[in-house]
């Protein structure tokens, strides 16, 4: 989360300025070319990065099968004594550790992110339950699979590692050195020609050799990336599943949210618009008892103008309650002139930002709105802020709605306030919401919403 100096992404690829074409190559360039294609893998990141993951894996291959091996034989061997069960539960629960660590290790030196298939533990049940589920979780056995190929896995692949490199960066060094080198009294004996010719073979092998290893390590770390997704990631099963009951939170958010927003109708309904309208059927039907009676034209007249008032003031707050509802510039103009909007009705004084390349759906729109206009009443009510800043910018498949005031800080979202019912507007489209307000402030409220489609 960013504060009150965050800053906006680069422009949008439309406004970015666009350099001139340089100038052509000149003619040594491809032979170059070639060489840098070949040579560049050597002092990439990403090699090297996988040469270390492959290096650890021996280290991490022999405690996870040390560990996995002494806990599944104690298990499985005084399982007769019950002693073997908490063994086994052990056991299963340190395949958790093993998942944590790999994944890490993924993310870190193979650059590839793993999401976590375990579920939390505990939940509701008797103890029997918890045990079953726990010996059932299919993650867990999948984790100590892992942990027992990682050994003969890593020894496959801390040696190739290590060969390559020792046969590659000794063979390239050799005619530095090689030339030079005096013959044993059992071996071959070469005049000063036969050894540089040598050592020059010797230098193109350990090139030829060198070149290769990056790709051989990048293979192998693709290998070590699949097994880490395969066994220690999400099924597709449970991914299904995750997905699955992220809809219904989002349904039910979405749900919620429509029922507050109907209740919220009514209640203004009630209150506003309609005592107005009731006021307004009184004077005009005392107004029409009064000419029918043939009474003072004066008092009639002023009571035609007391429903006249009502009546303008029963369309504004009709119109303001359309807007709250759906407001027709935020449908005619987009988001970026319904904030202006916002911004300009708002009394505490709002630096607004907004970087959106095109217009975004509809109800990401309403939702982005609503979170602005929410927090800007906030800040007038609750913030005794000097100033705030209103930031939106889109960043890839989502954008950001960031609100931040200098206010006293000490904002909390409540079961029953208006913060917690942007909490289910914004879970209705799948987005999350971040709120920093410590006291003395400043206040930043952060939202993230899906704009992919």
């Amino acid at each position: 989360m960013t504060g009150p100096a965050g800053t906006l992404p680069p422009p949008s690829p439309s406004t970015r300025f666009t350099p001139a074409a340089p100038p052509p190559p000149p003619a040594g360039a491809p032979t170059r070319g070639v060489v840098g294609h070949l040579f560049r893998p050597l002092i990439e990141a990403r090699t090297w990065k996988g040469t270390a993951h492959l290096l650890l894996n021996l280290f991490f291959g022999i405690v996870w099968f040390t560990l996995i091996i002494t806990g599944l034989s104690v298990g499985f061997g005084s399982l007769i004594t019950l002693i073997g069960i908490p063994v086994l539960i052990g056991t299963l629960l340190f395949g958790r550790v093993i998942g944590a660590v790999e994944r890490a290790r993924c993310r870190w030196l193979l650059d590839t992110a793993v999401a976590s298939p375990f579920h939390p533990l505990g939940g509701t049940g008797s103890l029997w339950d918890r045990f079953k589920a726990i010996i059932g979780d299919g993650a867990a056995w999948k984790a100590l699979a892992f942990g027992l190929i990682s050994l003969p896995f890593g020894v496959l692949t801390f040696v190739v590692t290590v060969v390559l490199w020792s046969v590659g960066l000794t063979g390239v060094t050799f005619p530095l050195y090689g030339w030079a080198l005096s013959q044993g009294e059992g071996g071959l004996q070469l005049g000063l020609a036969e050894r540089v010719v040598v050592s020059v073979l010797y230098g193109l092998l350990g090139l030829g050799v060198l070149v290769a290893t990056p790709y051989i390590v990048r293979a192998m770390a693709a290998v070590n990336r699949l097994l880490v997704t395969g066994l220690l990631g999400p099924s597709g099963s449970a991914e299904l599943q995750r997905r699955v009951e992220e809809l219904s939170g989002s349904r039910d958010a979405s749900v919620d949210a429509a029922e507050a927003e109907r209740r919220r109708i009514e209640r203004d309904l009630h209150d506003g618009a309609q005592q107005r309208l009731v006021a307004l059927a009184m004077d005009l039907g005392l107004a029409k008892d009064r000419l029918e009676r043939g009474e003072d034209v004066t008092t009639t007249t002023e009571l035609v103008g007391q429903a006249h008032d009502e009546a303008k003031r029963a369309i504004t707050e009709l119109r303001e309650l359309v807007r709250g509802i759906h407001p027709a510039v935020l449908a005619d103009r987009g988001l970026d002139a319904a904030l202006s909007s916002l911004a300009a009705r708002c009394p505490v004084p709002v630096n607004l930002e907004v970087a959106l390349p095109a217009r975004l759906p509809a109800p990401i729109e309403t939702t982005a709105y609503f979170v602005v206009a929410e927090a800007l009443t906030n800040v007038a009510k609750h913030s005794r802020a000097s100033t705030a800043w209103v930031r939106v910018a889109a960043h890839g498949p989502s954008m950001t709605v960031e609100v931040t005031d200098d206010g006293v800080g000490g904002a909390a979202i409540e079961r029953a306030g208006g913060l917690a019912g942007l909490v289910d507007r914004v879970r209705a489209v799948e987005g999350t919401l971040r709120l920093a307000s410590p006291p003395g402030g400043p206040t930043t409220l952060l939202v993230e919403l899906p704009c992919g489609s």
